[in-house]
């Protein structure tokens, strides 16, 4: 399974963004998908994920302003944002897993959100 992470870049505090991921390979396997991010200096950590039956979880620092959504034709999982704040700036990556194991075992490449004036 290959992910391939798309959507970043410079917005303004309290602007919106979107962030795509598109799964590629045998991606029939896959239970979940989501998004983890990491600042410098920080640990990678959750941001949301969702499952194929679109059961959600969030990171508790972004309910009420990120919303995950998964197609699963289209092999895709996007992450709205909006209302974003300084402290969203990182690396956001994409992630997927076989399993109800979290993370899950597969990484894409990351996509820099900064969030700045």
């Amino acid at each position: 399974v290959q992910l391939q992470a798309s959507g970043g870049g410079l917005v303004q505090p309290g602007g919106s963004l979107t962030l795509s991921c598109v799964a590629s390979g045998s991606t029939f396997m896959l239970n979940h998908m989501g998004w983890y991010r990491q600042a410098p200096g920080n640990q990678r950590e959750l941001v949301a994920h969702i499952d194929r039956s679109g059961t959600t979880n969030y990171a508790d620092s972004v309910k009420g302003r990120f919303t995950i959504s998964r197609d699963n034709a289209k092999n895709t999982v996007y992450l709205q944002t909006i209302s974003v704040k300084p402290e969203d700036t990182a690396v956001h990556y994409c992630n997927a897993g076989r399993f109800a194991l979290y993370p899950g075992e597969y990484w894409g490449s990351g996509t820099q959100v900064t969030v700045s004036s």
